[in-house]
């Protein structure tokens, strides 16, 4: 129990923070020596990130029905994340890419595009400038989370930065794409939480998405606050160090 907790509070906290939330859950599991860490404790984790983020935008999803066009911007956005992240699963190529070295090297890289990206004065918004030619562009910037390290959370607000998009704006459309990733997602664990015979692992995945939730609602709120005041450069040191510290107890 101390194990999913503790995983909880780490998927909350990084899913919506540009650090990566895969990287950390399993650099935690590895220097922690966790028994609990896998592809279905992470899916449920997801979960719980996919249950917050709707309930915290449930008035921007509402409208949706309203803005057809910023409905069908935000899905083909996230589709190009989905299928890729798809055909890794299904080919087992997740496992090959969730190791210390890449994470460190992909932790420090993306840091410095996040912090290029930052400098941008302009102030683009959703309503008026996120059309379908940035939808494409952020979308396949988007694949690249997929390996950890890179934060979707993180390349998305990367790429909305570039595009002249003001930080909470950014931030917005990192949420709004996170919606149909985490669903499909969330999706494919519940399938899993489904099929399983063992009530011990259901009520494991279920105390996981429980506590998920509750610190990513927080997050997200606590987010979009921090950026109203602050620039990302605390988001880009913290990366920078975590990606030395990697490789220097690596080498150790």
């Amino acid at each position: 129990m101390i194990e999913i907790f503790l995983l909880s509070i780490v998927q909350g906290i990084t899913e919506f923070l540009p650090v990566s939330s895969s990287s950390h859950l399993v650099l935690v599991s590895e220097y922690f020596e966790f028994q609990n860490q896998s592809l279905s404790i992470d899916v449920s984790l997801h979960i719980g990130s996919f249950i917050a983020v709707l309930l915290y935008f449930y008035k921007d999803i509402i409208d949706f029905y309203k803005n057809k066009t910023l409905f069908l911007n935000v899905l083909v956005s996230s589709i190009p994340t989905i299928l890729v992240g798809f055909l890794i699963v299904e080919l087992n190529y997740i496992d090959k890419i969730r190791n210390p070295e890449i994470i460190a090297c992909t932790t420090i890289v993306f840091a410095i595009f996040l912090y290029l990206s930052d400098k941008s004065k302009m102030n683009n918004n959703i309503e008026n400038n996120f059309n379908f030619k940035s939808a494409i562009s952020i979308g396949m910037l988007q694949i690249l989370s997929l390996i950890p390290g890179v934060s979707r959370s993180g390349i998305a607000i990367t790429a909305a930065r570039f595009l002249r998009f003001g930080r909470v704006e950014a931030a917005k459309i990192s949420f709004l794409l996170s919606i149909p990733i985490l669903g499909a997602v969330s999706i494919f664990g519940l399938k899993n939480i489904l099929i399983s015979e063992n009530s011990l692992f259901t009520k494991t995945n279920l105390m996981a998405i429980f506590l998920s939730f509750s610190f990513s609602f927080i997050t997200i709120k606590f987010f979009l606050n921090f950026l109203k005041k602050f620039n990302l450069n605390f988001f880009v040191l913290y990366r920078i160090l975590l990606g030395i510290i990697i490789l220097l107890y690596l080498k150790l």
